[in-house]
C-alpha cells in the first residue's frame, strides 16, 4: 500500500520528537543502584575511552560519575562529559580543585609563606568555571602539608583562615569544597589533614556551608579505623563519601572493611549523595570489571 504525502508528513511529525526523546532518555541494561556509587575513568578501561566507560557504567545501573582529573581536560571534553551524564541520568561527583604539588610537599597552608596560600586560593577560584561546565556541586580540596617548624595549633588556625577565604570565593556559586583527610602511613606522609576528626575540627572552625569533609574510608581505615563511630561523631560536617577497601585500595570485599554494614548505616542516615569509587580493581581486564560490578551489587543489596 502506498502512503499519501500527507500521511508521510504526519508520520514524520510524530516520529521526530519520539526519536529525540528516546535519544535523550537514560538507557540501562541493568537495575539502577539504589545509592549513588560513582565509578571513574579506568574502572571500565576495557570498554574504551572516557565516554565509552561512562556509557558502560550507565548501562550497568550506576547513577553517578567522578573525575579527579576533570579540571585538566579540554573545555570541549568537560562540556561533552556534562551533557553525556545529563543524558544518561547520572550525577557528577567530585573533581579536584587545585591539585597539590606532591613532589614539593606544597602547599603548606599553615606555614609562613603567603604565596602558598594565594596560589592555593587561585586554584580554587579557577575551578569555578570547571564546576559550572560539569554541573558539579562538590570539589575535592587537599589542605596541603605540615610545616615541621610551626606548632600544630598555629597551623590549624591558618588552615581555618585559608578555608574561610576559600568559602568566600565559592559560596555564591553553590559549590561545596570537601576537604579530604589522607593517610600518612601508606600513601601520603607529611600531609596536614589526616583524619575525619581533624577535618571536623577545621570545618567547625570555618563554620561555612561551602566547606565540608570528604570522608574517604580507605584513608580513614588506615589512619584511625573505627569508621562508623568516626562518621557518627562528625556527620554534620561530612559532605561527600568515598569507598575503597584496605589493604590494596580495591573494590569492596577485597579487603578488611565491612562495606555492607557501612551501606546499612548510610541508609539509616538517609544519605542520598554520591559515593565515589575511589579505588582500582582487584583483577585485570573484563574479569576485574565484572567483579567490581558484582561487589557493588552485593553491598547495595545489604
Amino acid at each position: 500500500m502506498t502512503l499519501s504525502r500527507r500521511a508521510l508528513i504526519g508520520a514524520a511529525a510524530v516520529a521526530a520528537p519520539l526519536a529525540a526523546a528516546c535519544a535523550q532518555a537514560p538507557r540501562s541494561n541493568a537495575a539502577r543502584f539504589s545509592l549513588g556509587y560513582a565509578p571513574h575513568e579506568g574502572s571500565f578501561a576495557s570498554r574504551g575511552g572516557l565516554f565509552e566507560q561512562i556509557a558502560y557504567a550507565a548501562d550497568q545501573g550506576f547513577t553517578a560519575w567522578e573525575d579527579n582529573e576533570a579540571a585538566k581536560r579540554p573545555v570541549a571534553e568537560q562540556t561533552r562529559m556534562a551533557k553525556m551524564l545529563a543524558d544518561r541520568g547520572m550525577t557528577m561527583g567530585v573533581f579536584v580543585a587545585g591539585m597539590p604539588r606532591w613532589s614539593e610537599m606544597r602547599p603548606r597552608l599553615g606555614g609562613n609563606d603567603d604565596a602558598d596560600r594565594e596560589s592555593y586560593l587561585a586554584g580554587i577560584k579557577a575551578s569555578l568555571d570547571v564546576a559550572k561546565r560539569l554541573n558539579a556541586r562538590h570539589a575535592t580540596v587537599v589542605t596541603g602539608f605540615m610545616d615541621p617548624r610551626i606548632p600544630l595549633d598555629v597551623q590549624t588556625a591558618r588552615v581555618v583562615d585559608t578555608m574561610r577565604r576559600a568559602a568566600d570565593l565559592v559560596e555564591a556559586s553553590g559549590l561545596v569544597l570537601v576537604m579530604e583527610p589522607l593517610n600518612t602511613r601508606t600513601d601520603h606522609p607529611g600531609v596536614y589533614m589526616q583524619t575525619i576528626a581533624q577535618g571536623y575540627a577545621v570545618a567547625r572552625g570555618v563554620d561555612r556551608p561551602s566547606v565540608k569533609i570528604l570522608a574517604d574510608l580507605y584513608h580513614e581505615q588506615i589512619q584511625s579505623g573505627n569508621l562508623i563511630p568516626a562518621m557518627t561523631e562528625c556527620w554534620s560536617e561530612i559532605g561527600y563519601i568515598q569507598f575503597g577497601d584496605n589493604p590494596g585500595r580495591k573494590e569492596p570485599g577485597s579487603g578488611e572493611i565491612n562495606y555492607a554494614n557501612i551501606v546499612k548505616w548510610l541508609r539509616g542516615r538517609r544519605y542520598s549523595g554520591v559515593i565515589g569509587m575511589e579505588h582500582g580493581n582487584s583483577a585485570k581486564g573484563r574479569a576485574g570489571e565484572d567483579r567490581l560490578v558484582a561487589a557493588y551489587r552485593a553491598i547495595d543489596a545489604a
